[in-house]
């Protein structure tokens, strides 16, 4: 890892290059993980890694957004983190305070657009009220969605397409032998959204941990020992260089 980072240094890529490079992925989701283990690194609390998680948000929006990236998402909260410490679920909920209004008019600046996937259902108010604000506030733009998965976990969005199909059979407005993938693409939370064409993980760990399951199909995967926080730019750039490099065949020669 550290012979990588002194490579990248030494070969800065400009977004300009990678722009110039190759086709650029039009959706990029990232699951950002390594906080905790980055704190750890450091003799500091878990806290103050995901705080540093948190910063770190914008450089790769804006990284991604000049490069020409159509949306960028977020693996923000699953739906499987509430079994975390109820004092760390309560620092991260309390993230969007400081975020949104702090990173806003950098977004604005950029013509970046918020969105959101996941439940609200548990999503107290203190933590949704930025959220949708910023929703809101951004929903005119028209350049980067940055699309935050929060409360989000793939099997669930699958399971309620599901019951969306199975009602809709019941009720006469779709024939069992319609049924086919658009059926249910048209209606998983990211039905307005093209599937991701590339995938990055942090922190060395390789699995998908219950994240757009129906919408990697065939996606690029990309994973990098570093933690989310020290995850910059230039190693961004670098896993969008390798994307560049690859032949996707879906399935065909």
């Amino acid at each position: 890892m550290k012979q990588l980072l002194r490579r990248l240094r030494q070969n800065k890529l400009t977004a300009e290059q990678v722009r110039q490079s190759g086709k650029v992925p039009s959706h990029i989701a990232i699951i950002m993980d390594g906080n905790g283990r980055w704190a750890k690194k450091y003799g500091l609390p878990r806290a103050a890694g995901h705080h540093t998680g948190m910063k770190n948000v914008r450089k790769i929006a804006v990284a991604a957004s000049e490069i020409g990236v159509k949306v960028l998402t977020l693996y923000a909260f699953s739906t499987e983190n509430w079994k975390r410490p109820k004092e760390e679920v309560e620092f991260l909920m309390k993230l969007p305070q400081e975020f949104f209004p702090l990173e806003i008019q950098e977004l604005l600046d950029h013509h970046i657009q918020v969105r959101m996937i996941g439940s609200k259902e548990r999503l107290p108010a203190y933590a949704l009220e930025p959220i949708e604000e910023a929703i809101e506030r951004t929903a005119g733009n028209q350049g980067l969605i940055l699309n935050f998965a929060i409360n989000y976990g793939s099997r669930m969005e699958i399971m309620e397409a599901t019951k969306q199909i199975a009602r809709d059979v019941a009720d006469n407005r779709l024939r069992l032998e319609d049924i086919d993938e658009c059926t249910m693409s048209e209606r998983i939370l990211t039905a307005d959204l093209p599937d991701p064409d590339l995938l990055i993980r942090t922190s060395g760990e390789l699995r998908l941990s219950n994240f757009m399951l129906w919408q990697l199909a065939y996606s690029e995967f990309w994973f990098t020992q570093a933690f989310w926080p020290d995850f910059d730019e230039q190693l961004f750039f670098s896993a969008v260089r390798e994307y560049q490099n690859r032949k996707r065949r879906y399935g065909g020669l």
